[in-house]
Parts: structure tokens; sequence; C-alpha cells
């Protein structure tokens, strides 16, 4: 018989794929650039400012940080789990990959609405560069 399988598929040398291959963060701690509890979600919620557009209501507030950190809260009834998880990594894709044209300072939650999960990733991606781009431009 050949050697035991070990749980996460690590090899003769110990390594594992994918997950070690990568870098976690790049030199940031994990999740500085989420909102995570209720009471940062809240504080958004409570003392921040809101805008919307045909795809997003995004609610904001300045936090005194180097890097804006966001949030996602998807409805229920947006659909179920499948189509809700799918439109959170497209909003995450969208973050990460226009992190640097998004204005440092900010805490950001995004609400999607029910179009999101029907209209193509560029126009979602250039209507919610435009939100985002366009309070910080008017606020703090």
């Amino acid at each position: 018989m050949g050697s035991p399988v070990t749980p996460g598929g690590a090899g003769s040398d110990g390594a594992t794929f994918p997950r070690e291959a990568r870098p976690a963060t790049a030199g940031r701690p994990a999740g500085a650039g989420k909102l995570v509890r209720k009471s940062e979600f809240d504080a958004v919620y409570r003392a921040g400012k809101r805008r919307s557009s045909s795809h997003y209501t995004v609610f904001f507030r300045a936090n005194e940080l180097p890097q804006s950190r966001f949030g996602f809260s998807i409805k229920k009834a947006l659909g179920g789990a499948v189509v809700r998880n799918r439109i959170r990594r497209r909003l995450r894709e969208m973050v990460r990959c226009h992190r640097l044209e998004i204005p440092a300072g900010w805490d950001i939650v995004i609400h999607p609405k029910s179009s999101v999960a029907r209209a193509e990733f560029a126009a979602l991606t250039a209507d919610l560069l435009r939100v985002v781009t366009g309070f910080t431009l008017t606020s703090k």
C-alpha cells in the first residue's frame, strides 16, 4: 500500500496545496480591511451617511485609519445561499481589484439591491466605484 493520505492534502515534505503557497494578507493583519462586528456596522449606520444607486445602497463613515474598511450586508430576500454567496464574492472581488481607487480612511457598508444578481460585472463595478468615489469627494 502507499503512504497514508493526510488531512489537508499535505505531501511527504509537509507542504500543502494551495493555502500555504501564497501570502495571507501581504503585511496586513488578517481582517484589517473588513468590518466584522455588529458594533462596527451599527456605528456606520448610526453616525454615517448614505448614498444610493441603481445597484447599491452604501453607508459610509470616516474611520481615522490609514485604510478603508468594508462590510457587506446581503439580505435573504436577494435569494438562496448560493445566490447570496455569489453576490458577496463578486463584491469582494470588486473591492480587491479597485482598492487603490477607493480613498482611504472610511468605513463602508454595502447593501446590494436585487438587480445585482443579474447585472454584468463591469456595470456593477463602475456603479460601485461611482458611488464610493462620489461620496468621498463631497464628505469628510
